[in-house]
């Protein structure tokens, strides 16, 4: 059994756990378990997610004053969204073969060297191709540091901690759902949109400070290649995961993106109050987050359909009463506590599908995050040129609803089965 089977069942939950004795092994003969565990270096880290998310994110909160600014239609001014989530999808797989020889340590530092350049263009940008430049950068740098930092963080801290520091790091992506659409919102209406990136990029260099003194001499271990991701492609419970994970992701991507649009010309909210929806959909992502991870715990599959039912339910009301302040507000917050459940939920199941591949496997996930991310913001924004704002919400609806209807058929066993 390898170091990275155990921190496979880590993720996957008790019934996926090898023995405690076995674990305890593995930990005893692998060396960087041995050592004190890191914490400022997973610090570091979880910095760095704060920091990539804020900047992923960061569009859908400002898209009306990019697209006027830019002079282009919110729905062109949405492949900024999927430009970032079309390239994150190719590099996750890619960067730990096109790296594999490199250093892990200076392979994140010129990730986030990345980040930092993609933060800068985007305020410089005077032009839609020169912004969609820029979130390419950002795919990168995505795309790179999701596909590697579980087992990076698994080389920080002896194996009984990892849970702990992925769980710190994980908390960058809970931070930045509270903090980067309603911050971002209110910055853009008070110093323009290109003040959020400003912000963006002062994090961006704080992180990069942070992972220069921090992060330890990380040579390569593995030897990953194609073969192996070909061999998980063809497995069927990996088929059906990522398949759930192209309609309910893209699906709320779709309505995520747009959102301001439809606050602002259904809704009719004032820049103010548009910041505080946003508030309240960060926190309600926060507080999902927690109990999107106790659902999968005992179920992924109740996990996963719990929440994009729930989605589906909120795209209907949206579409049937978006005009009421009330009902959008509740909906939109509602939407981010339901979006808590995903990432816990199908990380679970694809390391059930593929224990013997898990990191494989986790990689075969994140492209499969990006490609729905992009097909959600390209589908939204057809619909939402073609239709107006409530195409959104429409779009959302039915993916929701087929990519429930697949999870209930088709999605794992639970738990103690």
């Amino acid at each position: 059994m390898s170091s990275s089977s155990c921190t496979a069942s880590l993720e996957a939950g008790a019934a996926a756990a090898p023995s405690p004795a076995s674990c305890a092994a593995v930990a005893a003969t692998d060396t960087p378990a041995l050592r004190a565990a890191n914490w400022p270096a997973v610090a570091a880290m979880a910095l760095g997610v704060f920091g990539l998310v804020t900047a992923e994110f960061l569009p859908a909160s400002l898209l009306t004053g990019i697209a006027a600014s830019l002079e282009v239609s919110n729905g062109a001014a949405g492949q900024a969204v999927t430009a970032t989530a079309v390239v994150g999808a190719i590099a996750a797989p890619s960067i730990p073969l096109l790296t594999r020889r490199l250093d892990r340590r200076m392979v994140m530092i010129a990730l986030t060297v990345l980040l930092l350049a993609s933060n800068v263009l985007s305020v410089l940008a005077t032009s839609l191709p020169a912004l969609l430049v820029a979130r390419v950068l950002l795919g990168v740098a995505l795309g790179g540091f999701w596909s590697m930092s579980a087992a990076l963080a698994m080389r920080m801290v002896p194996a009984s901690l990892f849970a702990r520091a992925m769980s710190i790091i994980l908390a960058g992506v809970s931070i930045a759902t509270v903090c980067a659409a309603p911050v971002g919102a209110w910055m853009g209406e008070v110093w323009g949109w290109r003040s959020a990136f400003v912000a963006a990029g002062v994090v961006s260099v704080v992180t990069l400070l942070a992972q220069i003194f921090t992060l330890p001499a990380l040579p390569p271990r593995d030897n990953p290649n194609l073969r192996s991701l070909g061999q998980l492609l063809l497995r069927r419970k990996v088929q059906v995961a990522l398949l759930a994970v192209l309609l309910i992701i893209s699906g709320h991507f779709a309505g995520f993106t747009y959102i301001r649009p439809l606050m602002e010309q259904v809704t009719h909210l004032s820049a103010g109050t548009i910041s505080a929806v946003l508030l309240g959909y960060g926190i309600g992502g926060f507080l999902g987050n927690f109990v999107g991870g106790w659902l999968a715990g005992r179920s992924e599959r109740l996990a996963i359909v719990c929440g994009s039912g729930l989605v589906a339910v909120l795209a209907a009301a949206l579409l049937l009463g978006a005009s009421s302040v009330v009902v959008t507000a509740v909906a939109i917050a509602l939407w981010g506590f339901a979006f808590g459940a995903f990432p816990v939920g199908f990380q679970t199941w694809i390391v059930r599908a593929a224990p013997d591949q898990a990191e494989g496997a986790g990689g075969l996930m994140v492209a499969g995050f990006q490609v729905a991310i992009a097909a959600g913001a390209v589908g939204g924004g057809l619909m939402v040129d073609q239709l107006g704002a409530l195409g959104a919400p429409a779009f959302s609806l039915v993916a929701m609803t087929l990519g429930t209807l697949l999870v209930l058929r088709y999605g794992p066993a639970a738990a103690k089965d």
